[in-house]
């Protein structure tokens, strides 16, 4: 793929409207959010609808009075946009996985569904609660109000009592804390799995 070097009268033509110019980005980016989805999102349609969900947004921004004035800056843009979209569809995802399961209700696969993806996703999703589990009570609650409810950080600080700065701070601890956790579980499974 050539790469395309955005000057300020494209992105004038962008602003404006110009057919012409609208086809080439979306043709010269199209491709490249692909490329970035297909690797981590399971379905091709789900692709797509990002997509589109990520042009409309960009052009959206470039035709709002704040929008991009440096051409330059054209790219990453595009890239901060679709990084954003990704982490909504993932937030959403983690939404509607419940957190305990009827083990009882039998499951009826569709035919559509990414069989392989479903259950990746619930084995990490499994993990994820195992782990949070391992957890100190505040660092649990601390992950689970600001990643999984998504509240308010000014909520989030009145409730731990902290101020905005230190709430950084406990979250990140957490984070690391997580990661090294969830890090022991993944090689615990690696190693179950192959000596199964």
């Amino acid at each position: 793929m050539d790469f395309f070097a955005f000057d300020d009268v494209y992105l004038e033509r962008l602003r404006s409207g110009d057919f012409r110019t609208e086809q080439h980005f979306v043709s010269y980016f199209s491709e490249l959010i692909r490329l970035k989805l297909r690797s981590r999102v399971p379905s091709t349609e789900i692709v797509d609808e990002l997509k589109q969900e990520i042009f409309v947004r960009v052009f959206s921004t470039l035709r709002s009075a704040a929008g991009i004035r440096q051409a330059s800056r054209l790219g990453a843009f595009v890239n901060s946009v679709c990084n954003n979209v990704l982490l909504e569809h993932y937030r959403s995802s983690s939404r509607t996985t419940p957190l305990q399961e009827d083990e009882d209700a039998p499951e009826i696969p569709d035919s559509k569904v990414d069989i392989l993806g479903t259950v990746m996703s619930k084995q990490i999703a499994g993990r994820v609660r195992s782990v949070l589990e391992t957890l100190s009570e505040r660092d649990r609650r601390l992950l689970k109000e600001i990643f999984l409810e998504e509240r308010d950080k000014d909520a989030v600080c009145r409730d731990f009592q902290v101020d905005r700065g230190y709430l950084r701070v406990l979250l990140h601890r957490a984070k690391q804390t997580f990661k090294s956790q969830f890090l022991k579980e993944e090689a615990g499974a690696s190693a179950r799995s192959g000596s199964e």
